[in-house]
């Protein structure tokens, strides 16, 4: 296995992996608006995953729908290199990786330039003074209203009870159409969506490993 320092050298050489950093968002991130036509080349919906980490889910998802583009989105450069390392080896063209903060995720792409969004076992933040940094509070919610299509996705699955049941307030308040929710996912998965529990994070098998119940939520901004 390559050391820390290595993944990052062979990140910056990846051609399916991108940075944007603070320093940048002055200058512009020379990608926004250009995933369509200089990453992918072609215009399927475009989806993320939001604190992707090692890009299980990423890759996951990709395997399953040729027909999107998936973008895993991650602080972490040395994690997200597994699943980019993956997504070179195996000839999958429709994912890419962007090494960024959540908080300049508007900055990553143009008004309407996403179709979907994932956030995956997100860290809860349980402390009442850092709800501002759950990424269902309405602050981040704002964030990827800015780059989301009308009409477009957004996915949560937690094994943390107080996140999900946040999350419902916080959709509630803001009058938010909730196309679906449970809080026993593997209990009560819908027919049609077998993507939801036939692919796992390293988390979530940790979770599942222990019997802990995995809740999921798709709920839409509104217009």
């Amino acid at each position: 296995m390559p050391s820390k320092l290595e993944k990052f050298a062979d990140f910056s050489s990846f051609p399916n992996c991108f940075s944007f950093a603070f320093e940048q968002i002055q200058q512009g991130f020379p990608g926004k608006g250009k995933w369509h036509s200089d990453v992918f080349k072609n215009d399927n919906p475009i989806v993320l995953e939001l604190g992707c980490g090692r890009g299980e889910y990423t890759v996951g998802l990709a395997e399953h729908n040729p027909v999107k583009n998936f973008i895993g989105v991650d602080i972490k450069g040395n994690r997200i290199w597994t699943g980019a390392k993956h997504a070179i080896d195996t000839g999958l063209h429709n994912v890419a990786f962007l090494r960024t903060r959540i908080d300049f995720i508007e900055h990553g792409f143009n008004e309407g330039e996403v179709s979907e969004i994932w956030i995956t076992f997100p860290d809860p933040q349980p402390q009442k003074p850092r709800a501002r940094k759950r990424l269902t509070h309405p602050l981040f919610l704002n964030r990827y209203k800015k780059i989301l299509k009308p009409g477009g996705l957004i996915h949560l699955k937690t094994d943390n009870t107080g996140f999900y049941e946040y999350t419902l307030e916080v959709i509630e308040e803001l009058k938010l159409p909730l196309l679906f929710a449970t809080n026993d996912l593997y209990a009560n998965c819908p027919p049609d969506r077998e993507e939801l529990t036939r692919i796992k994070t390293y988390y979530e098998n940790l979770f599942t490993a222990k019997g802990e119940k995995i809740k999921y939520c798709c709920f839409q901004l509104g217009n």
